[in-house]
């Protein structure tokens, strides 16, 4: 079982940034992949970043130069710093687990899911 608790996000103008953070509990986080994935009101979860065990880091186009992730499997948590934020990038935020670490830009392959948190970008 791994349990993530996500935190960071907030309002914020465009060309702002923000610092999104997952906590998870769990040995099996640090042989995972963790991604971060958003959704839009009225819109399917999109795909965002994510991070594999071995610390390869993967983007989507849209975020690609402006978001970084991270993570720290002392601390068991990953980071999104987002930077430049636009309009665009506003939705809930969620990090998910993917124990299997395959297809990392698809939803339905993770494992476990975070309670999710607000970014708004005001124009």
């Amino acid at each position: 079982q791994v349990q993530l608790v996500v935190s960071g996000g907030g309002l914020v103008q465009a060309g702002g940034s923000l610092r999104l953070s997952c906590a998870a509990s769990g040995r099996t986080f640090r042989r995972s992949t963790v991604g971060w994935f958003r959704q839009a009101s009225g819109t399917e979860r999109q795909y965002v970043a994510a991070v594999t065990w071995s610390d390869l880091a993967y983007y989507a186009d849209s975020v690609q130069g402006r978001f970084t992730i991270s993570r720290d499997n002392a601390e068991n948590t990953v980071t999104l710093q987002m930077n430049s934020l636009k309009p665009e990038d506003t939705g809930v935020y969620y990090c998910a687990v993917d124990l299997g670490g395959t297809n990392y830009d698809n939803p339905l392959e993770y494992d476990y899911w975070g309670q999710g948190t607000q970014v708004t970008v005001s124009s």
